[in-house]
């Protein structure tokens, strides 16, 4: 079977994005259901020398309440709940390809709907803000297996090294480490000994913070199912909340923040909390599965 597919990617974080909106016969795959086999199909596609190269696919699918859903699978096919970097590719595939004509949409994932504003240039989607909703911090349903009604500058053991640790949700689960040093870390093996430690029962994206100046931070991100990725919209989420209950920054401000793969803006408010990034179209492409 021929598969279509658009290439898209936010702060570097690049995905693979497949049209399964079963109403849309002009943008639609030619299939007449979801695809099935997705953790198997997003190994397959993902894989950087046989495949087309991602960090993952994301599906856009009808939704009944919303404008569209979106399902989202690592590239090693575990499904992920939510993906900053991803809701903004899928605004702007929905707008460009005049799927969805509003500026404002509503977007639903397996973390809630999300709400997004749109801003446009040249009859293009060049940057979307996303209402991420709030922080979750408890343990439980973070979860993390950490007793106490919330993980913030914990000093926790793992792989016999001891580490001081910031556990918030974000529709995904986050574990936030100031570091200075981040250029030189090996973040490979923190990374993997985070990710399989019996603390975190579901896994964890570790981001590895530095306080760069009074707005803005820099970040490393290691992502469950990916490895070190070169962005991550909830790990900027994430590290900006922390880094605001740790003292270093105020609420209600935007906080930059600088990640490999480019850079995007976080307000942490009382209610909510707002991102804003960039996104872009890598290319068209059809391949057979």
């Amino acid at each position: 079977m021929n598969l279509n597919f658009t290439k898209m990617q936010a702060c570097g974080n690049d995905y693979i994005y497949i049209n399964c909106m079963k109403d849309d016969i002009k943008y639609y795959n030619c299939l007449n259901k979801e695809i099935n086999s997705n953790e198997v199909l997003s190994v397959f596609l993902s894989d950087r020398h046989f495949g087309v190269g991602s960090d993952g696919i994301v599906l856009i699918c009808n939704s009944e309440k919303t404008d569209a859903r979106m399902k989202m699978y690592n590239a090693d096919g575990s499904e992920g709940k939510m993906c900053g970097n991803a809701i903004r590719c899928v605004a702007k595939f929905l707008y460009d390809n005049g799927i969805v004509n509003d500026k404002k949409m509503k977007i639903e994932t397996a973390s809630g709907v999300r709400a997004l504003e749109l801003k446009i240039g040249d009859s293009k989607v060049s940057s979307v803000k996303v209402n991420m909703g709030v922080a979750v911090f408890d343990p439980v349903k973070i979860p993390v297996n950490l007793s106490g009604e919330s993980v913030i500058n914990r000093i926790v053991n793992i792989a016999n090294e001891n580490y001081k640790i910031n556990c918030v949700s974000v529709g995904n689960p986050h574990c936030v480490i100031f570091y200075d040093e981040i250029d030189n870390l090996n973040i490979s093996d923190i990374g993997k000994k985070f990710e399989n430690s019996e603390i975190f029962p579901e896994g964890i994206n570790i981001e590895f913070v530095k306080i760069v100046n009074e707005n803005s931070i820099k970040m490393r991100v290691w992502e469950r199912g990916s490895a070190e990725t070169f962005g991550c919209g909830t790990g900027a989420c994430a590290a900006s909340v922390c880094s605001v209950l740790n003292g270093y920054f105020e609420k209600n401000k935007d906080i930059k923040i600088f990640l490999r793969g480019g850079e995007m803006s976080v307000n942490y408010t009382d209610k909510n909390i707002y991102m804003t990034g960039e996104c872009e179209k890598v290319f068209d492409g059809t391949i057979e599965v």
